[in-house]
Parts: C-alpha cells; sequence; structure tokens
C-alpha cells in the first residue's frame, strides 16, 4: 500500500462523510506552546511557559459554553510541570482533550540545525522527525495518561513522510493542512489547493485530515484561490478589496480576524455545508504581551469577547461543538 502524502491534494473520492445525525460541528483546537519572541529568529534556549497557567482560565471559559478544546501540545509545555496543573484535571473528566504538537527546534532529540527551513519539521530527515514525533508522544501520555489522537505540526510542517509516522503513532487525526494558505517562501507547505472539507489521507481510511477552516468572503470568492495569491506581493489591494467587501480571506482565529470577520466566515462555511469548522489559535495569547495579537489586558478582554460571540452564534445557528472521539465516531 503507498505511503500516504499530506503535502499533496486529496481527490473528491478522499472526502470523509458522517453519519447524518451528527450534522454540522465546530472544534477549538488550541497550539499550546511556549513563550518566544515571533520577530526574532527561532533558538532552542530563548523561550518560556509563563503563560500555562492561564489555560486553567481558558478551560473553565469554554466549560461554561459546554465547549471541549483540544489542546495541540508540544515539548516545552509537556515537560513543564505546570502542564498538569492547567489541564490534567479536564482532561481526565472528559472536559478536554490533547494532541501533539511538534515545534521540531524545541522538541528532543537535536540533532538538526536550528534555521527557518528545519523550523517545518517535515523538512527534516525521516528518522528524526519520526523520533522527535515518538518522543512528544510518548511524554504526553506519561503527563496525562491518555493516548494523543490528533497531530498538528508547528507552522504546519508537513512533510511527505508525516503520514506514515502518525500511523505508526496511532494517531487517527492530523490537523496540520492550513487550507488556502501557503509557506513555501519559507521552505514550508503551499496548502492553496488543499480542501477545507475533511478527508482521509489513505485509500484505509486510517488517517482523517481535518483542515483549519478558512474561508473567502464576498463577490468573489469564487474564484478567491485564482486571485489571493497574486495580491500577497499587493498588500494595499487587497486591503482595498476587503474594505469594498468584493474579496476577503478569513480564517476561524481570534488572532488577526476581528469578531465581525469571522461570524461573515461562519455563515459562509455552514452555508457551503461543511460538516467541521476548525477553529486555532496560540495559547501565549492567553496572557498579554506574549504574542502581537494581545498586547494588554484590553486586548486579551477582546479575544474572550470574540469567543463568547462566536459561541453564541453557532449556538444560535443550532451548530454544536464536537471532539476529536466524537468525529472518529461519526466519521
Amino acid at each position: 500500500m503507498p505511503t500516504p502524502n499530506l503535502l499533496l491534494p486529496p481527490s473528491r473520492q478522499a472526502f470523509a462523510t458522517f453519519d447524518q445525525g451528527f450534522g454540522q460541528r465546530f472544534i477549538v483546537t488550541v497550539d499550546t506552546e511556549e513563550e518566544f519572541d515571533w520577530s526574532s529568529p527561532l533558538d532552542r534556549t530563548t523561550h518560556g511557559t509563563a503563560t500555562v497557567p492561564a489555560l486553567r482560565h481558558f478551560q473553565q471559559f469554554c466549560e461554561g459554553f459546554g465547549v471541549v478544546p483540544t489542546y495541540l501540545i508540544d515539548w516545552p509545555v509537556a515537560v513543564s510541570p505546570l502542564a498538569r496543573d492547567a489541564l490534567g484535571d479536564a482532561v481526565a473528566r472528559g472536559a478536554a482533550e490533547i494532541g501533539v504538537q511538534l515545534h521540531p527546534w524545541v522538541s528532543p532529540p537535536f540533532r538538526e540545525e536550528v534555521n527557518e527551513r528545519n523550523s517545518y519539521a517535515g523538512n527534516l530527515p525521516f528518522a528524526l522527525e519520526r523520533e522527535k514525533l515518538l518522543t512528544l508522544r510518548d511524554r504526553l501520555e506519561e503527563v496525562f495518561e491518555v493516548a494523543p489522537q490528533t497531530y498538528r505540526a508547528g507552522r504546519y510542517g508537513l512533510g511527505p513522510k508525516t503520514a506514515e509516522i502518525l500511523l505508526e503513532c496511532g494517531i487517527r487525526i492530523d490537523t496540520s493542512v492550513r487550507a488556502r494558505f501557503d509557506y513555501s517562501g519559507g521552505g514550508g507547505p503551499n496548502f492553496r489547493e488543499h480542501p477545507v472539507h475533511p478527508y482521509w489521507a489513505d485509500p484505509a481510511r486510517r488517517l482523517l485530515e481535518l483542515p483549519l477552516t478558512t474561508v473567502y468572503w464576498g463577490p468573489l470568492r469564487q474564484i478567491g484561490n485564482i486571485l489571493y495569491p497574486h495580491l500577497w506581493r499587493a498588500p494595499s489591494l487587497r486591503g482595498a478589496l476587503a474594505r469594498a467587501g468584493l474579496l476577503e480571506r478569513i480564517p476561524l482565529t481570534p488572532e488577526g480576524v476581528t469578531a465581525e470577520e469571522a461570524l461573515r466566515g461562519v455563515d459562509i462555511a455552514l452555508d457551503e455545508g461543511l460538516p467541521v469548522l476548525v477553529f486555532s489559535f496560540h495559547s501565549p495569547s492567553l496572557a498579554p504581551g506574549h504574542t502581537p495579537y494581545v498586547r494588554s489586558a484590553a486586548d486579551l478582554d477582546t479575544l474572550y469577547a470574540w469567543w463568547s460571540r462566536l459561541f453564541t452564534h453557532l449556538m444560535m445557528r443550532g451548530v454544536k461543538p464536537t471532539t476529536a472521539k466524537e468525529i472518529l465516531e461519526a466519521v
């Protein structure tokens, strides 16, 4: 049987279908990671985990809405004693799920040079990508006493052999594909042609791809995938089209996307029949001063207000939250 390659867009025949009673759902994924200076070159030592306790408040907030977040945890957080304190009880109660997120530059073993190309784990030699992923998976299982079922490559850095490693790890869901985004300029993957609809990565249906949700909005959205790449070098034109209501790319994240924009994106995704909406953001945004998106207490209030509006809108539209476990049972 050929090895599945997650870098390649699937055929429509690979699209996943769900039980009729599943309807349309949404899932909240959290890139649960260390804090570091996003504007500086990557390194192995200049980072911290001071924001990990803030996960507890976000977890309580989500429980108030009946939402079960999926925390995709990388190595610095996995080895921090703060992680079990913040999330252990919620995971044990089934109020939260955990998954694997691989930041290769801070995840052992350390055998590669730290540079932009190697920050995409899929660019590493197969044996090294495999060892890093297995080491992290085993650590998370030890800490939380549950086998992770979900994976996201840090910086969305899938490689041609990543799926093979995930299958060996017992991972059932990959959620690394950021559809309609292209990271090839820095040595990463190009997901511009990948769909937002969930699909099977392999013919045997052992690994489900759950792409992050991004939609185009506006009268030109049907040709958004053709137009948008050409606008990348013309940000002023991109902004003009968005302000004119002609074309806007909307990822479902509170980071850099207003609540009004996200609500439009949700409505488009639902009206187009997308079975699972995948939300995402970075855990250091849960405390001021660690990401470009949350610099102050007011920014943090705005982030929580964003989630409140989105959860309320989804409930009004009859869209329930879901989990990796439920998705695997219904697909």
